[in-house]
């Protein structure tokens, strides 16, 4: 199919839930760069949202994949049969947590980890209450948007779940608001569509005491921030508080879909009776899928991505301070490889992400806060991919200012 009839049937037949998608016409990618079919590179800063942790195409993730496909696909539903690859990958996690985060509840995406983790707190608990973040984005499912934090993108589709809450983000105070009625507390350890917002010294240790206090499950949605993002290899790992049940996915699935829920094997048993299968999935834990995670997560521990994302990401701040226009730019706040750009105005941020798509640049600005341009480029991007990137946002900076 020519690239012209790829567009045209892309916006016939592809549903759009924007109503200015990029349109770009892929052909290609390898590492940090994208080939569109009309031979145009792009420098890619936001890996599939996180997704490509390791660049695309990635030969040992492609190794893993292509030995698994010879073995077998799908045969049955999550849980029925032992398939190595899948309890090869759920025994590395568990090798890689504390105690307590033992047991692995695979899924399709970050989503769907919400949903289990909601159930999951609600059956085990016997309470109804879930609190939630202002700002915090969880997925678009109805029980992942009935806990995101943001009213544009909840309000549509009232009513949602019942009997959820919200606190504020940094806002000690507002943790009193946890009671013996709250099943459970669900929050990112960073809040990336909030714009990057990084919880202050001592908060997520607050909430971890007061949901102990109050018999809450504590849930840390991970999505984006698990799998060395953040410098560490989990973002929890950061703070002095180890959640009930950690959600990841995203870089989970080496560019696969691929999510899971992960909890004690006493939380996990209140799904398996009463009734028995009470949470099911068919393609979750995809051997495919597992097989490219697992791969990808022995080299990130491997190649200490963690750490090399703490150092790389430092450099980039640096090097975006040192170069952008600094009258537009009002903060920059990073941690990893995980950078919010926050600018003066949300159209100074929407007029700047087209130029830089003219500069070759994949990017974009965050959901909750259109003032914000997160960068998530993948973990081994270079040092030189991050001078070029720099001295492009300048040149766009400089365009549109």
């Amino acid at each position: 199919m020519k690239p012209t009839e790829q567009l045209s049937a892309f916006f016939a037949n592809v549903a759009q839930t924007s109503l200015a998608p990029m349109g770009l016409v892929v052909h290609s990618a390898r590492g940090c760069s994208i080939t569109m079919a009309d031979g145009n590179e792009y420098l890619d800063l936001l890996a599939g949202i996180g997704v490509a942790a390791l660049g695309h195409g990635n030969e040992e993730i492609l190794a893993a994949i292509d030995t698994q496909s010879r073995r077998h696909h799908h045969v049955m539903v999550y849980g029925e049969f032992v398939q190595e690859v899948q309890v090869a990958l759920a025994a590395r996690l568990a090798g890689l947590l504390p105690a307590g985060l033992s047991n692995v509840y695979f899924t399709n995406s970050g989503a769907e980890a919400v949903e289990g983790a909601l159930k999951l707190a609600r059956k085990a608990t016997g309470r109804s209450g879930i609190m939630a973040f202002r700002g915090g984005f969880h997925g678009d499912t109805t029980g992942a948007v009935s806990v995101g934090g943001n009213p544009l993108y909840r309000d549509p589709f009232l009513p949602l779940l019942p009997d959820v809450d919200f606190l504020g983000f940094n806002d000690s105070k507002s943790l009193d608001a946890i009671d013996e009625r709250t099943a459970a507390v669900i929050v990112e350890p960073i809040q990336a569509e909030a714009g990057v917002v990084l919880p202050e010294a001592g908060f997520l240790a607050a909430v971890r005491a007061r949901c102990t206090e109050t018999g809450t499950l504590l849930i840390f949605d991970e999505v984006i921030t698990g799998l060395g993002r953040t410098g560490s290899l989990f973002a929890f790992e950061r703070e002095d508080a180890v959640p009930d049940v950690l959600l990841l996915a995203k870089a989970l699935g080496g560019g696969l879909p691929l999510g899971a829920f992960i909890s004690s094997k006493k939380l996990m048993r209140t799904l398996a009776e009463d009734p028995p299968l009470g949470h099911v999935t068919t393609f979750g834990g995809h051997p495919l899928s597992c097989a490219a995670g697992l791969a990808s997560l022995d080299i990130i521990v491997r190649d200490d991505l963690p750490a090399r994302a703490s150092e790389i990401g430092a450099a980039f701040a640096q090097r975006l301070r040192t170069a952008f226009p600094s009258d537009r730019l009002v903060e920059i706040r990073q941690v990893g490889l995980l950078l919010g750009l926050e600018m003066d105005s949300s159209d100074f941020v929407a007029r700047f992400s087209r130029e830089c798509r003219t500069e070759g640049l994949i990017m974009g600005w965050t959901l909750h806060d259109d003032r914000v341009v997160r960068l998530a480029p993948p973990l081994v991007i270079t040092e030189a991919e991050i001078d070029e990137a720099s001295h492009r946002m300048a040149r766009a900076a400089v365009r549109v200012s």
